[in-house]
């Protein structure tokens, strides 16, 4: 075909162009945008969440149709890709009043005879199409009416902004590959990188794509090694035409800067272009927060409900130093019990005066296969950590005091589901202990023995009280609840807590900025002076030294209260305890629920919680509450009936008309019989009427009975059937079918007490006319 050059634009065309514009724009004014305007309503996809000073914490998606970056100022945009973009898009836009008559020109020329050409749309005309919705390219492609429109308005763009700013909303605006719309957001998830730091390659397929942004890579790929060529010292710059000594035939020059790079052969753009396409470096959520920044984003919805959007940058109540160590500390920790099958973890600290969160972390993060999951929302067993708040309920309803005494031995409650028997954590007992011992050293049966007292029921309507809401009532639950049968979440049970370092009362936890003059909204939730004595036990080394041994973990140099707790099969490891100013609660774990392997309460959460504490009070004292009106403070000592103290005299503390001197064993201060001598012996465990079953699944020695005989048993033998089977205090049997009368005699053999048992079930039989041998 023979090519025929474009003539210049005619002065008639012009004319009629113009006259056209005139005649279309007198139909309806355009309202034109400020530039400060649509900078301002430019709302990225995502939002910055900031700690208490600013800091960034973490950067969460919150639009799912779009992915768009911060506005870029064009200061921070390459050259070589502002040189790219106008190369490829608009090479006179800084020489044009927003229409291309040239290029129109051309464009109606190669319509005339048929042939291809770049096309007339300026970058200031496309810029228009971005703002208003009317003016954009259907699939049809553009009524007449719609170019002269934009055309129009591009004009009336160029009267009002200038032509860094026309360039850099339209950087900002133009959409590129699939969702991603703007510099910002294109850099960043095919290259990497900010806009500012984009290279001659890079921008050339930055701008191949504003052209055709669905298309193939091998297309992208032709495209951009185009621009690479047209981007060579021989061609224009894309900076404002500049004065130049020696001016290019005879016209006003411009020099073209180095944009970085030299061209290099097309296969290599190709094979980049096909890399990068499949790339998708900017994740949608990057920082050490992310489950705080999610739940500061519905915390924010729910504050802007029906009003303002959420602001891009969001402000929370947390400390990023704190939250960085606390997240290190927790990785770390959970690095060394890897070998005890442990792989979560979760961590909230909490200001005590105001229930703003301080630090959140939701899991282990790359060490979990469950790392979305939020273990500080997720509900648990809590195991022990409930008991503080039933203590504090039975002392603040005066059915016990710090210094009652109540019996760690063999418990079986009957229920309508049948007996609980309760075990301590060692499968020990300890007899007699006060309640300061019973719960410093968290001692199971006294807790379910309390937990009678106050009923399950009531111990609901406690612990929902200090904000703990529980799925069902507590009758569901029944005395297992004493021992955390119940689901809780960390961020519930750290608040509980929180409530008792606030002397019994609660308020909500928070993770926005409190406006300006908002006070916590405090309920009084529980007695002050039992919170008070709660405390006080919990800060006792001294008392929890039974469990946990005269050197703790949980002991700190400065005063503090904290009480661990394991749940059942080992699936849950917890250690909650607070300062004067701070409430820390750490739960360690699997999110899935197997369980740990030699986990206990002193290696799984609780050196967390100490690192935690002393990184808190590094440079801040901590100092014990002050009592509160209504306390008072007696020397108390304990006795049993051989005259041995059970525990060492000591100073308590009571609330005031619960005080005594003297805290014994029923039957001391009246004798246990003639000439004081001490009460004959009595079966404590199993309790009479007692029904066995036996599992033929699991093997023989594995079902063995436990009997349990009080102090006086010592010199005791258990008898079956009239057969002697054990002696001392405590002895193991192993079961068969049947009826059985089990005896407790002296060494005489008279007997001293008899219990009823009946064994059901496929068992052993036993051998040669006698029951088998029990096992001590």
């Amino acid at each position: 075909m023979l090519s025929v050059p474009p003539p210049p634009v005619s002065t008639f065309l012009r004319r009629a162009l113009a006259a056209a514009l005139l005649a279309h724009a007198a139909a309806g004014a355009f309202a034109l945008e400020r530039f400060d305007d649509v900078r301002a309503a430019w709302r990225p996809s995502d939002i910055q969440v900031l700690d208490r000073a600013g800091e960034p914490l973490q950067r969460l998606r919150t639009d799912a149709t779009v992915r768009r970056g911060r506005w870029v100022p064009l200061a921070e945009v390459s050259p070589a890709l502002r040189t790219a973009l106008v190369m490829s898009e608009d090479k006179r836009f800084w020489e044009h009043s927003g229409v291309d008559w040239r290029a129109v020109s051309a464009a109606a020329w190669a319509n005339l005879w048929h042939t291809r050409t770049r096309g007339a749309s300026t970058i200031t005309m496309q810029l228009a199409g971005l703002l208003d919705e009317d003016l954009r390219r259907a699939g049809g492609g553009r009524s007449l009416g719609q170019k002269i429109d934009q055309a129009y308005t591009a004009t009336q763009l160029e009267r009002g902004w200038r032509k860094d700013q026309i360039l850099e909303a339209y950087l900002n605006l133009v959409p590129f590959r699939g969702e991603l719309v703007g510099i910002d957001a294109l850099s960043r998830t095919l290259f990497g990188k900010a806009p500012h730091g984009l290279q001659a390659r890079e921008a050339a397929v930055a701008a191949a794509l504003v052209r055709a942004p669905n298309a193939s890579p091998a297309r992208v790929a032709q495209r951009a090694c185009e621009v690479l060529r047209a981007m060579q010292p021989a061609g224009r710059s894309a900076g404002p035409p500049q004065a130049s000594p020696r001016p290019l035939g005879g016209q006003r020059g411009h020099e073209v800067p180095s944009v970085g790079a030299t061209f290099s052969d097309c296969a290599a753009v190709d094979m980049f272009t096909a890399a990068a396409l499949q790339r998708r470096a900017f994740e949608a959520s990057e920082g050490i927060a992310p489950h705080l920044a999610r739940q500061a984003l519905r915390a924010a919805r729910e504050t802007n409900a029906g009003g303002a959007p959420v602001p891009t940058e969001l402000h929370t109540t947390l400390r990023a130093p704190l939250q960085r160590f606390a997240l290190a500390t927790l990785q770390r920790h959970l690095r060394e019990l890897r070998d005890r099958n442990v792989e979560d973890g979760a961590l909230v600290v909490l200001d005590n005066a105001s229930g703003e969160v301080l630090a959140w972390v939701g899991s282990s993060g790359e060490l979990s296969a469950a790392r979305e999951v939020d273990a500080v929302l997720a509900p648990r067993q809590p195991g022990s950590t409930l008991k503080p708040l039933l203590y504090a309920q039975a002392i603040a309803e005066r059915r016990l005091t710090a210094a009652s005494l109540l019996e760690d031995s063999s418990a079986q409650i009957a229920t309508p589901g049948g007996l609980y028997i309760p075990q301590n954590y060692d499968r020990r007992f300890k007899g007699p202990v006060s309640v300061r011992t019973a719960l410093a050293a968290s001692l199971n049966v006294p807790a379910v023995r309390t937990l009678v007292m106050v009923s399950p029921e009531g111990f609901a309507r406690q612990l929902r009280a200090a904000g703990i809401a529980l799925a069902q009532s507590g009758d569901y639950y029944g005395y297992s609840l004493a021992l955390g049968s119940a689901e809780v979440t960390l961020l519930q049970l750290a608040n509980a807590f929180r409530t008792l370092a606030n002397g019994g009362r609660f308020s909500p936890t928070r993770v926005l900025p409190p406006a300006a003059g908002e006070a916590p909204a405090f309920a009084a939730a529980l007695d002050p002076r039992a919170a008070f004595i709660v405390g006080d036990i919990l800060s006792d080394a001294n008392a929890r030294v039974r469990t946990f041994g005269p050197d703790s973990v949980l002991g700190t140099r400065f005063w503090s209260a904290v009480k661990t707790g394991t749940s059942k099969d080992m699936r849950d490891n917890w250690a909650v305890g607070w300062s004067q100013r701070y409430t820390v609660g750490v739960w360690v774990g699997n999110a899935g629920g197997a369980p740990m392997w030699d986990v206990s309460g002193t290696s799984g959460a609780a050196p967390v919680w100490a690192e935690l504490m002393r990184f808190l009070h590094a440079r801040e004292p901590s100092r014990a509450p002050a009592p509160p009106p209504g306390l008072r403070q007696a020397a108390v000592r304990f006795g049993d009936w051989s005259g041995q103290p059970i525990e060492a005299a000591r100073g308590e503390w009571f609330i005031a008309g619960t005080e005594q001197p003297l805290f014994a064993l029923e039957g001391i201060a009246a004798g246990a019989g003639p000439a004081g001598e001490p009460p004959p012996a009595r079966i404590t465990a199993p309790a009479d009427g007692t029904l066995l079953a036996l599992d033929p699944d699991i093997p023989p020695r594995h079902q063995r009975v436990r009997f349990e005989a009080d102090a006086a048993g010592a010199g005791a033998q258990w008898r079956i059937s009239g057969h002697t089977v054990a002696r001392g205090p405590r002895a193991q049997w192993l079961p068969w079918p049947g009826r059985h009368v089990v005896e407790l005699a002296d060494a005489q053999g008279r007997v001293l007490d008899s219990v009823r048992v009946e064994v059901r079930g496929a068992g052993v039989a036993p051998g040669r006319g006698g029951p088998p041998p029990a096992t001590h």
